[in-house]
């Protein structure tokens, strides 16, 4: 079991969107968990108040009402991805161009969404 942590833009896309391969991901890209950092929660909470965000962000939050939360500290969701990373390696999924290349600066690997399917990046040399 591949155990990936999600960013909030990665989640919203997942629970707006049609991801083609989604049923297929074990076989794409092995056997995968989904974990949602506690921080992600507070950011998805956040948005749900924001009259422009509330329908993303609610559907968001019932989507992955049933993912395994983890604690990783911190008050911003990129940042404490950021030092997770840096600190104990992982694959994060997200589409926050920014932050995959820091990531991936720092050794970890990004799980993504392109062409609406979920595709693992290599990491930068």
């Amino acid at each position: 079991m591949v155990e990936v942590i999600c960013d909030t833009s990665f989640l919203i896309h997942l629970a707006n969107h049609r991801i083609k391969n989604l049923a297929t991901l074990d076989t794409d890209i092995g056997n995968i968990r989904f974990l949602v950092p506690e921080i992600v929660h507070t950011e998805l909470a956040k948005l749900a108040k924001q009259e422009e965000k509330t329908k993303e962000a609610s559907a968001t939050i019932q989507y992955i009402k049933n993912f395994k939360k983890i604690n990783i500290g911190g008050t911003f969701a990129d940042d404490s991805i950021l030092q997770y990373v840096k600190e104990n390696g992982g694959i994060i999924a997200t589409i926050d161009k920014d932050l995959k290349y820091k990531i991936k600066n720092h050794g970890g690997s990004v799980i993504s969404i392109a062409n609406n399917r979920i595709v693992l990046e290599t990491t930068k040399n």
